[in-house]
């Protein structure tokens, strides 16, 4: 039997591309929450994600420092996840198997929501806790067409924005009276990477690999470049400026110098012609991504969700209604749901109420059974 008059205290680590967020739960109050902005000449610093750990880890230090928490009163610590093999959705308790394989990235992806899975185990085991990770950018649901590509024994996998993207679906269903399971829906998560998947019913069946250099560009990634394009580019330029591109140099650090979207709108506000340029290039192929999307879901779309830190500028929206309205309602979800969305489940996790699952160490899929290709 659960005690709900128990106050357990949880602390979400939430690693993004240009940021650090962090919020403490006492049970489902909110006792606070920051997010701190870095820029990105200021990760640059670090050649790999990994080497970002102490100063993220500092960043989280001072934060609870500035609130007066001691690290020791907190029950569980709960981080966004990503990088390691393909997981189910749902709850998953972070073990030194689920740390190392993140670390190593082995699902191939180099984001840096790895470090909500590694900065929460390693502030598990400094202090005798229970850590857990949920709906990480490595959930695969992904439909088998949406694997194949041309190029035998190279697959797409899914490396999206899953835990914000199920979240705000789920909560758009739920204040429609009506259950994720039941819904087709597109959502777009907006913001310093970007990606757009298609939900058919409570399945996230297919989307782009924003930090692999597919979709939009955005303010940290490079999105699609045509193959041959590509390659010429890598006559002068090594793969491993390629791959920083891919994840978080790529998009407006390219052309501005910075990731920082406010700076940009600026200057578009300013009427500034090659900020108005790349701004608008950047959500048109937002657009085409939202109408591939509803091919997958055959037309049949009960409704696109806009979410993410750049849904805050009001032609964000103002364009996609324009380009993609015809297809379905639109709705907007400024920002993201993420931080309750991590916390309630582990929550629940805390008061005996679910238990969550144990990462396997293999991939949720692992090829075409006896088809060579």
């Amino acid at each position: 039997m659960s005690d709900n008059s128990r106050i357990y205290r949880l602390l979400v680590i939430n690693p993004g591309s240009t940021s650090t967020k962090v919020s403490l739960f006492d049970n489902e109050t909110l006792v606070f929450e920051k997010s701190l902005f870095h820029e990105a000449a200021e990760l640059l610093k670090y050649p790999h994600v990994n080497g970002q750990m102490p100063f993220r880890y500092g960043v989280i230090l001072d934060m609870l420092k500035e609130e007066g928490i001691d690290p020791a009163s907190i029950d569980a610590f709960v981080g966004r996840g990503g990088s390691a093999h393909t997981q189910p959705g749902g709850i998953t308790k972070i073990d030194q198997t689920l740390y190392d394989d993140t670390e190593a990235a082995v699902g191939g992806s180099e984001h840096p929501a790895k470090l909500g899975v590694m900065l929460a185990w390693k502030f598990a085991c400094k202090y005798g806790r229970e850590a857990y990770t949920l709906n990480p950018t490595n959930v695969d649901e992904y439909c088998d067409y949406a694997r194949l590509t041309g190029i035998k024994g190279i697959y797409r996998i899914s490396h999206s924005h899953v835990l914000n993207q199920k979240a705000v679906a789920e909560y758009h269903a739920e204040s429609h009276g009506k259950k994720y399971e039941d819904m087709n829906l597109i959502v777009a998560h907006i913001d310093g990477g970007i990606t757009v998947s298609a939900h058919d019913h409570g399945r996230m069946v297919d989307g782009n690999m924003g930090a692999d250099g597919e979709g939009a560009f955005s303010p940290t990634r490079i999105g699609s470049v045509p193959v041959l394009s590509l390659l010429d580019y890598l006559e002068d330029h090594s793969i491993d400026d390629v791959r920083l591109m891919c994840s978080r140099a790529g998009g407006f650090v390219q052309f501005f110098g910075t990731s920082n979207a406010d700076i940009v709108h600026d200057l578009v506000d300013k009427g500034d012609a090659k900020a108005t340029l790349v701004w608008k290039t950047m959500i048109y192929q937002v657009c085409k991504m939202i109408g591939s999307m509803s091919a997958v879901l055959c037309g049949k779309v009960d409704g696109i969700l806009l979410t993410g830190g750049l849904m805050r500028f009001d032609d964000v929206r103002e364009m996609i209604l324009e380009h993609c309205g015809f297809i379905a309602p639109i709705s907007v979800y400024p920002g993201e749901m993420e931080q309750e969305a991590l916390a309630m489940p582990a929550l629940k996790v805390l008061r005996g109420q679910i238990t969550p699952a144990t990462y396997t160490g293999k991939p949720v899929w692992s090829g075409f059974e006896g088809m060579d290709i």
